[in-house]
């Protein structure tokens, strides 16, 4: 095999192809993005421990409790996905969260934004859909630089900053106390997420609660 020196600037890519079988081989690829990639993923956050899970049978006395409780009980709408906010709190190390529902399941899921925490107030968020909150998350990548800007957001470097702990998927909250706690991974927000979006016809009541402990 002859030896070919060939002058290589960045992103160049020297192959070769057989004359025989007209096969292509890559023996040099220089990318000057491989750079950039190699940044992207050192920017990744890490990767997010499981969550402890329970479930307990006292359906009625946490209904009567959390019914008292000013911010103890909702009602999400058919179609609608809330999404409970719960910073990470300087005095805590870790959060913990039970919900029922009245006669119906509810999807499910807890996330982690990794993001600087500037209040410990819990927020409520309500959408329609999980399409609706892509919509509201390029909203705000819109809001971060001037439209036309080259190195403006996308909608994968902002989702970049949120990590899975739980999937979203339909829990029997109508007939068990469905229990949880995480470990915090660092500074950030919790997002809560109750799903009735694949429900056309039936708005569930929610009772729920979550707190920290250290």
């Amino acid at each position: 095999l002859t030896n070919y020196h060939l002058p290589q600037g960045v992103g160049d890519i020297v192959m070769i192809q057989s004359d025989h079988t007209g096969a292509v081989d890559i023996l040099s690829a220089e990318l000057e993005t491989a750079d950039l990639l190699g940044e992207q993923r050192k920017a990744q956050p890490p990767p997010l421990a499981a969550p402890t899970m329970w479930t307990t049978e006292k359906m009625k006395e946490f209904k009567a409790k959390m019914g008292k409780e000013n911010n103890g009980r909702m009602v999400v709408k058919r179609g609608e996905v809330v999404t409970v906010r719960v910073p990470t709190h300087p005095d805590g190390k870790c959060i913990c969260w039970e919900f029922a529902t009245d006669d119906y399941d509810i999807g499910f899921g807890v996330y982690f934004d990794w993001t600087t925490v500037t209040s410990t107030a819990i927020t409520v968020q309500v959408s329609e859909s999980s399409d609706e909150e892509d919509e509201e998350e390029d909203e705000e990548i819109e809001g971060l630089s001037p439209v036309g800007d080259v190195e403006r957001g996308s909608r994968s470097s902002l989702r970049s900053r949120y990590g899975e702990i739980l999937p979203v998927y339909r829990r029997n909250s109508h007939r068990e106390v469905q229990a949880g706690s995480h470990e915090y991974p660092g500074e950030g927000i919790y997002l809560l997420k109750f799903d009735n979006s694949y429900s056309l016809l039936r708005n569930k009541t929610l009772f729920f609660h979550v707190y920290y402990t250290s």
